[in-house]
């Protein structure tokens, strides 16, 4: 069953240690567009952003990028997301997070920022919002070819 997806806007949040990008997709899932970049060095200070945000988009739900190694495997970076995607689950219940793999996110949006005449230190601001975007388009793609919502759901730990 595929070509299927449910309706309703997403976020996805691309969570790096300064920065989390922030891109949001319209109702079909058609275009994932930049929301914005919220500070992460104060983790709670963003997950108050974030939750904000999900009060102003009213997603169906919020996709969080999972760093992976390029071999499938998960090391320090992606405890750290799997504890603040749990911790957002709580923060914006009822509304579902979900876990999705986000190799290479990065990489291709500084390459397609590049390609478009971005310089390196003006994108440092704009790439994690762009990481976010690629993020938010393969989960699109991903419950597309599958019918299925993308990745993990993360459990909300009361």
């Amino acid at each position: 069953m595929s070509g299927v997806l449910r309706r309703g806007r997403r976020l996805a949040v691309d969570v790096g240690d300064a920065r989390i990008g922030v891109a949001s997709c319209d109702p079909d899932g058609i275009l994932a567009t930049p929301v914005e970049t919220v500070p992460g060095r104060d983790v709670p200070a963003a997950h108050r952003r974030l939750a904000a945000l999900v009060e102003e988009y009213e997603p169906i739900e919020v996709v969080v990028g999972l760093p992976r190694s390029l071999k499938g495997g998960e090391g320090p970076a992606a405890v750290k997301v799997r504890g603040f995607a749990q911790e957002l689950a709580r923060t914006i219940a009822p509304v579902p997070v979900r876990l999705v793999d986000e190799r290479m996110s990065t990489v291709t949006a500084a390459q397609g920022m590049r390609a478009s005449g971005v310089r390196s230190k003006k994108g440092r601001a704009v790439i994690d919002q762009a990481a976010a975007v690629v993020i938010l388009q393969s989960a699109l793609e991903s419950e597309r070819a599958s019918g299925d919502a993308p990745g993990e759901g993360v459990e909300v730990v009361i």
